[in-house]
């Protein structure tokens, strides 16, 4: 990884890499148990599973900000983006991802990128136009932080296991397989394995990636304090934009709920909703009580 100017740190590193290797470990678990019902074939079984991962790996980030309407502008577009883009990788010594602007007044920023050559850094029209120049840089500072650190590319290939294991248990409910293998004898029993070891791998991936990814927030935000000096900043622009959160329309809300893992802050269709008890980010709270602490400790002498 390219050294930057933000701070490191280990906790990440020591979570991302014990996440990939548990990650791993029950992608080996799912592949074994595929392999191993469905003998004749593993060919297909291999190629499918290889070509997913690669198609994962090279495209999930350039289709995430499709998605979510990620334009990409140059500086006589958005002068005041890539001004304030300019002013957090100067301070950071790092590369200067490409920047975009996404049309949605929901106000929210994201990262996405394998490296930080390949980064994507994206605002939305409904940030841009609430936020102070300040606030606009610790948010950016926020964003660059999870490319400086590599945990959008560690959060994009964790997540695959979770696509391929949902992915087989639903082809598995569709075409009927747990019906058919009751009519099968002890062949039929090892094959109603498949969907219930892909649920299972489906749900450990799910926490897991959920547990690494509320950490990571909540690094970020530590990170790109020390890195702008500006604590209060970052908090302000919390602030405003959770508070802002209940003004938007509930079906534009509905609409980027798929997409709360990449956004500085989760957007919910409803109080019950819930992706709210298995957020991707920790609390309001939790994150103002963190930059709390850090400007207390840069204001000791």
């Amino acid at each position: 990884m390219t050294r930057t100017r933000y701070t490191p740190d280990r906790g990440l590193t020591t979570r991302m890499v014990t996440t990939m290797f548990l990650i791993g470990l029950l992608y080996v678990v799912l592949v074994g148990v595929l392999l191993a019902v469905l003998r004749g074939a593993w060919p297909l079984i291999v190629i499918v599973a290889g070509g997913l991962f690669i198609a994962q790996f090279w495209f999930s980030d350039r289709i995430a900000a499709f998605s979510m309407g990620a334009r990409e502008v140059t500086p006589e577009q958005a002068p005041e983006l890539h001004g304030a883009v300019d002013r957090i990788c100067a301070l950071a010594d790092m590369p200067k991802p490409r920047v975009a602007v996404a049309q949605s007044d929901i106000p929210n920023a994201f990262a996405t990128g394998r490296s930080q050559r390949s980064a994507l850094v994206c605002a939305t029209t409904g940030l841009l136009r609430r936020l102070e120049p300040e606030e606009l840089e610790g948010v950016l500072a926020h964003e660059m932080s999870h490319v400086a650190h590599r945990d959008v590319a560690v959060m994009t290939i964790a997540s695959f296991l979770g696509v391929l294991a949902g992915l087989i248990t639903r082809i598995a409910l569709w075409s009927g397989l747990a019906r058919s293998a009751r009519n099968a004898g002890p062949a039929g029993i090892a094959i109603l394995l498949i969907p219930l070891v892909s649920a299972v791998v489906y749900a450990i991936g799910f926490l897991l990636t959920r547990l690494l990814s509320r950490y990571r927030e909540l690094s970020a935000d530590r990170t790109a304090a020390l890195l702008t000096g500006r604590p209060s900043a970052l908090a302000s622009a919390l602030t405003k934009v959770s508070g802002q959160m209940a003004r938007i329309p509930t079906e534009d809300l509905r609409k980027a709920e798929p997409y709360n893992a990449f956004y500085f802050v989760p957007a919910f269709s409803s109080k019950e909703s819930l992706g709210r008890l298995l957020s991707s980010h920790p609390t309001l709270e939790q994150r103002l009580d963190q930059l709390a602490h850090i400007s207390a400790q840069l204001a000791r002498p």
